[in-house]
């Protein structure tokens, strides 16, 4: 059986995505870490709380879903699952691409 990971685009978000994964996934958490210190702002507190206005200003929400998404993948690898093919709509490339490892979480490969 082969394994798709699909992520989701702008227009998805809402307070709490990504916060299970965080509170039961060390490398969940340590994405959100990773990501908050780059955006300058805690993600994960803005995830878990809110408030939603704030998580449907497209300066936030771009950051905010892409970084829950690969929160998740990691989680989700974390379990020993990978996927065999990876999409993502709009915003949900970049997880795509993490998923694929064309991009790294902070830095993209060369």
């Amino acid at each position: 059986m082969r394994t798709a990971l699909c992520f989701p685009g702008q227009g998805s978000q809402a307070v709490g995505m990504g916060v299970a994964f965080a509170d039961a996934s060390p490398a969940a958490a340590a994405v959100f870490a990773e990501a908050s210190d780059a955006f300058g702002a805690d993600l994960l507190a803005l995830c878990r709380n809110g408030p939603q206005e704030a998580l449907d200003r497209t300066e936030i929400t771009q950051p905010a879903l892409t970084t829950a998404s690969c929160a998740c993948l990691a989680a989700v690898r974390e379990a020993g699952i990978d996927g065999d093919v990876a999409i993502g709509h709009s915003a949900g490339e970049y997880a795509a691409l993490v998923a694929a490892g064309s991009l790294e979480i902070g830095r993209a490969h060369v």
